[in-house]
């Protein structure tokens, strides 16, 4: 009877409507991977989801009705929905595991939770809009990460600076440019997004298997085809071709990836007026061969080159105050050329002895060979604008406060070879698992330095300060004429490390909770040749742990802890102080530090969220104080300095619009420096607050026009401090930065909706679209430009202001 009841309402829910309307969607887990299986039913009517986890099911019109997703290792939920007649209503569930049933996939869906790394979905990579569009470019929607500069792929964590996270590729650590000094020459990063498969990112705590840095980790893995494929992605900044394809005996994999970009669309939209060229190339490979089932051998080659030519012309920044504005006018001649190559190369074999043991050897090297040659000569004009509205002349300027020229010339040239070989072990028994690695690197450097600075005012040249007493005009000068910046220096070091490191991991039961730890202890000792100076031979060990806790609660929660100690020993940069002289005898710069955190994932709107919480506390030693021009980091080779950071970061996402995932980030970060004994003071990448959102949108009457919008909020910097002076007599911070970059496109096909017909049957994915870069125009600085007067003896802070909005338009192709 309840049978026939079910059937007579069912029926006359139709001829009340009159019409039907359709539900679909892709159905996933908490690791965003595909469910089969699952049933949606609607009264007696249903369907089951395919091997995608994709589903679409006819329904009534117009009125209320309730579908049920149901899976037998999965909690059940139910929709209820009112869909107008002849329409589609796109909802893309997220089903958890039921504990009870299958506490074994608990524990793997939890792990990577556990170990505090965020999981980044790779589909985002080539549609979040943003002018260096790529991995980097969604870390930076992340509390706690933070670059004010939008040309640049660069990245400061909780406080650190950009020498101080490590970047992995298929376990291979890899390298920067070493004299890039702003964003507008760096280029491409090194991790090609169309080639990625998985994204873990750690904002610290990390565990001992990782390097010796003090701020972050990028974990990257590249896919291994299993099938011929391309891809293509075109804009007016450039474009890119990915390759990939499968021997007919499946044992050779092949992904290449070619990526060209072109930076005019920015550099020519700045308040300098140019001639700008800045083309960016690079070619990279992975190769995958399977010897046998046990034996497996893997390859990673790129190659790089980036060409800066850059002939600046006249600036105009107006910077002050509304009731003090002032001008710099600038006229330029002369200009510059830099050349970045670099070569890389790495073999890895993986070799499973039995069940239990797998082993690796990995060997790689790292050759860049680096020129930056520039000759610019700047005569500028400070003045004082009118600010009378009411004046004919208002905008203009009235009185010049200094008048000067400024010579800059640099001929700066490195070659550096980084070499190593490095053997992995892991040994896993039922819960346990112990991990072991030792590495021997070699670093061959060879540095030249020429570069110096002019500075003249009212035809007087400035010497620099405590140089000899000048109190010209009023009287001779006999002195030399020496540049008010002069670095002239040849260096060649040789740096060999040797590494090591040992940790266990168990996942197991307590009582009814699950928990998971880890435990690793991580050994490095180096030793500094350099012509001409002492040998330095040092070690040092550290200590870290990770432990978290999945209670058996009705809430889902998870809880950990992780820290220890965090060593960063000197890199070559880091051995390199003001003047370009080498100190081997620098120390290694120690953290420790500690990170509470915890995850909630519940319903809203009966959509999965998951609200994610971390609170820090860093202690720094033996701090190396740097400043920082724009992207380029100069050290002082002291470690004279204490230091701490200290902050919380907060990040919900979930589907605020059914069937996409948007997520929000808030960031609270305070860092201070204490050197030698002055007192504290902020460090340069003190941002206190972040605000960053990634939102995804469609049309719902046309669901295939997307939305991608990409918002950012920082605090501002300090703006630094002239060469020679004291930063401690400078603490003036840089406006907010503000930023928001929009992405609309238009998907013909992709894996949601293929065709089996017509002409979209030849694409795996078509979709055009446009970006606006900085959609509200607004003025943002990097960092200041500082010009003196000689009269005075003051120094004017010049904001050096990124790029306006940008417009530019893209596809996307696969095949």
């Amino acid at each position: 009877m309840k049978t026939i009841t079910q059937y007579l309402v069912f029926f006359i829910s139709l001829s009340l409507s009159a019409q039907t309307a359709t539900i679909k969607g892709i159905i996933k887990n908490i690791d965003r991977e595909p469910i089969e299986g699952v049933a949606i039913s609607y009264l007696n009517h249903g369907t089951i989801s395919n091997e995608k986890g994709e589903y679409q099911l006819q329904v009534a019109a117009n009125i209320e009705i309730s579908i049920i997703f149901s899976h037998i290792a999965y909690n059940s939920i139910k929709k209820i929905v009112i869909i107008p007649k002849n329409k589609s209503l796109r909802y893309s569930p997220f089903l958890t595991a039921k504990v009870e049933e299958i506490t074994e996939v608990i524990v793997e869906d939890h792990k990577r939770d556990a170990q505090g790394n965020i999981n980044i979905n790779t589909a985002d990579i080539s549609k979040i809009p943003g002018a260096n569009q790529g991995v980097e470019n969604i870390l930076m929607i992340l509390a706690g990460v933070n670059n004010n500069n939008e040309l640049s792929t660069q990245y400061n964590v909780r406080g650190g600076n950009f020498d101080e996270n490590l970047v992995y590729v298929n376990g291979i650590e890899v390298y920067r440019p070493f004299l890039v000094r702003s964003g507008q020459q760096e280029g491409l990063s090194f991790v090609n997004g169309n080639m990625v498969q998985n994204i873990n990112f750690s904002a610290g705590g990390f565990q001992a298997k990782y390097g010796d840095k003090l701020s972050s980790v990028l974990d990257i893995t590249y896919r291994t085809p299993q099938e011929f494929g391309a891809s293509i992605n075109a804009s007016l900044l450039g474009g890119s071709l990915t390759l990939e394809g499968l021997t007919p005996n499946k044992k050779l994999s092949t992904l290449i990836g070619f990526r060209y970009r072109n930076n005019n669309l920015f550099i020519n939209s700045k308040d300098i007026e140019t001639n700008a060229n800045p083309n960016f190339t690079d070619v990279q490979t992975f190769l995958s061969y399977v010897v046998n089932p046990k034996l497996k051998i893997d390859f990673l080659g790129n190659y790089s080159l980036n060409n800066y030519n850059y002939t600046p012309k006249t600036r105009r920044t107006k910077f002050g105050t509304i009731s003090d504005p002032l001008e710099l006018i600038v006229h330029y001649n002369g200009q510059e050329k830099d050349k970045f190559k670099t070569l890389f190369g790495a073999l890895k074999g993986s070799y499973i002895v039995n069940e239990n043991l797998n082993l690796s050897l990995t060997t790689s090297a790292y050759h860049t060979i680096e020129e930056e040659y520039y000759d610019i000569l700047a005569s500028y004009n400070i003045g004082e604008v009118n600010n009378d509205f009411g004046s004919e002349d208002f905008g203009n300027v009235d009185f010049s406060e200094g008048l000067g020229s400024q010579l800059n010339h640099a001929r700066n040239d490195i070659d550096a070879l980084i070499s190593n070989a490095e053997i992995k072990a892991t040994y896993k028994k039922d819960n346990h698992k112990f991990d072991f690695g030792i590495k021997y690197q070699n670093e061959d450097i060879k540095d030249r330095i020429k570069e110096w600075e002019v500075i003249d005012s009212v035809g007087f040249s400035v010497r620099p300060p405590h140089h000899l007493v000048n109190n010209q005009p009023y009287e001779p000068f006999s002195g030399e004429i020496t540049p008010y910046q002069n670095i002239n220096t040849k260096n060649h070091i040789k740096i060999d490390r040797l590494v090591w490191f040992a940790q266990y991991s168990k996942n197991s039961d307590w009582n009814n909770h699950k928990v998971w730890y880890n435990l690793g202890l991580r050994s490095h000792n180096w030793n500094v040749n350099s012509e001409n100076l002492e040998t330095s031979n040092q070690i040092i060990y550290s200590l870290r742990g990770q432990f978290a806790i999945k209670p058996d609660w009705e809430k889902d929660m998870l809880f950990r802890i992780s820290g220890g100690m965090y060593n960063q020993p000197p890199f070559y940069k880091e051995l390199r102080d003001f003047n370009g002289n080498i100190n081997t005898a620098v120390d290694t710069q120690k953290s420790v530090q500690i990170v509470l955190g915890s995850d909630y994932s519940f319903n809203i709107w009966d959509r999965p969220f998951k609200l994610v919480s971390e609170v820090y506390y860093k202690n720094l030693t033996d701090v190396n104080t740097y400043t920082v021009d724009n992207v380029k980091i100069r050290y002082s080779a002291n470690n004279n300095a204490k230091a701490y950071a200290t902050g919380i970061d907060l990040r919900l996402n979930g589907e605020f619009v059914p069937g996409t995932e948007s997520w929000v980030s808030v960031g609270f970060l305070k860092t201070e420096e204490n050197s030698n004994n002055q007192g504290y003071i902020s460090r340069p990448t003190d941002q206190r607050f972040k605000f960053g959102m990634l939102f995804q949108d469609y049309v719902p009457n046309i669901p295939n026009i997307k939305m991608y919008l990409n918002l950012v909020f920082n605090t501002g910097l300090p703006g630094g401090s002239p060469s020679y002076t004291n930063s401690y007599d400078y603490q003036n911070r840089l406006n907010s930065y503000k930023r928001a970059d929009i992405g609309i496109s238009y998907v013909f096909t992709d894996a949601k909706n293929n065709y089996n017909t017509g002409w979209l049957k030849n694409f795996k994915e078509l979709a055009v679209g446009f970006e606006i870069f900085n959609m509200f125009d607004v003025t943002n600085s990097i960092t200041n430009t500082w010009v003196r007067d000689v009269y005075s003896k003051r120094y004017y802070g010049i904001p050096n202001y990124m790029t306006p909005r940008v417009l530019n338009i893209k596809m996307d192709v696969k095949f």
